[in-house]
């Protein structure tokens, strides 16, 4: 068995959860899910309800205790089966690959390279199980089409705490002009963007794109796998630093051009090397 703690966005929930995956099939067991941490997390839900994949939730004898426990507590009550795994930075770390049966996940694990082997599983798993109202069937079918782009413009609390500015910054106006450009030079014409954001109106006033723009802003934040079905749907990706989007483009089954920002973090001590996948281009 191996279990995995979830916390964060969906995207972050993806990411631990396809670490998890990945490595239990490696191993031929079980995964098991931590949703513990929402329990006093007040940001974002648990957000993998709506998705195909089926992981039975951690037991609290499957989860290591916060603190060590002591000698005697050793002895009257053993944990034979659980070791923790905590990540030690965000570049990839080899070492994953060598946990053992019954290891417990604690990190964000941010890089495909944990679970690119089990790229067919993981995108099953993704699959958005709930069907799409009509709004969302009317993108979805658009999106089928080969000049359908993706544009993520993410926002929010990276503009609203300063905390969160501080460490992520947000993509500007002029990266999506250089990005739109570039995806013009390398496809062509007949291409058409939909818009995804949580500020919809910062991007109808600054984003500028050479090619008919439609704003997908019927969305709201309770139901953001409604946004990442429709990204994943659409034939190429302009993405912001967020893992939404990064997710939106990584689903994408046709392996589209995908063009990601340069720098993925403001903070310069974030090493962000490992985030990006190297056939993606950067901006």
């Amino acid at each position: 068995m191996i279990v995995t703690r979830l916390i964060g966005g969906l995207g972050n929930q993806m990411f631990q959860y396809a670490a998890g995956r990945a490595l239990a099939l490696r191993l031929g067991t079980e995964l098991r899910i931590d949703r513990g941490a929402f329990a006093t997390y007040d940001v974002r839900p648990y957000a993998l309800g709506p998705m195909a994949l089926r992981a039975p939730d951690a037991q609290p004898a499957d989860i290591p205790p916060s603190r060590p426990p002591s000698f005697l507590k050793r002895l009257l009550r053993p944990r034979p089966h659980t070791h923790l795994v905590k990540e030690a930075s965000l570049r990839f770390d080899p070492a994953v690959f060598g946990a053992a049966d019954g290891a417990y996940l604690d990190g964000y694990w941010q890089s495909e390279r944990y679970f690119a082997d089990a790229r067919d599983v993981i995108r099953a798993d993704f699959t958005v199980a709930t069907p799409p109202d009509a709004a969302n069937a009317a993108i979805l079918a658009q999106a089928a089409g080969e000049g359908s782009v993706s544009v993520h413009v993410r926002r929010g609390d990276y503009v609203s705490n300063p905390d969160a500015q501080a460490v992520h910054g947000t993509c500007t106006p002029d990266y999506y002009r250089q990005a739109a450009e570039l995806l013009a030079a390398r496809v062509g014409t007949g291409l058409t963007a939909f818009v995804f954001s949580d500020d919809h109106d910062w991007a109808r006033a600054n984003i500028r794109l050479p090619f008919p723009t439609v704003h997908v802003d019927f969305n709201d934040g309770d139901h953001p796998h409604e946004d990442l079905r429709l990204m994943s749907a659409c034939r190429h990706h302009i993405i912001a630093n967020s893992t939404l989007s990064w997710w939106g483009a990584w689903l994408d089954a046709r392996d589209g051009l995908v063009i990601a920002p340069s720098r993925w973090f403001a903070a310069a001590h974030m090493d962000a090397t490992d985030i990006v996948p190297e056939r993606w281009l950067r901006v």
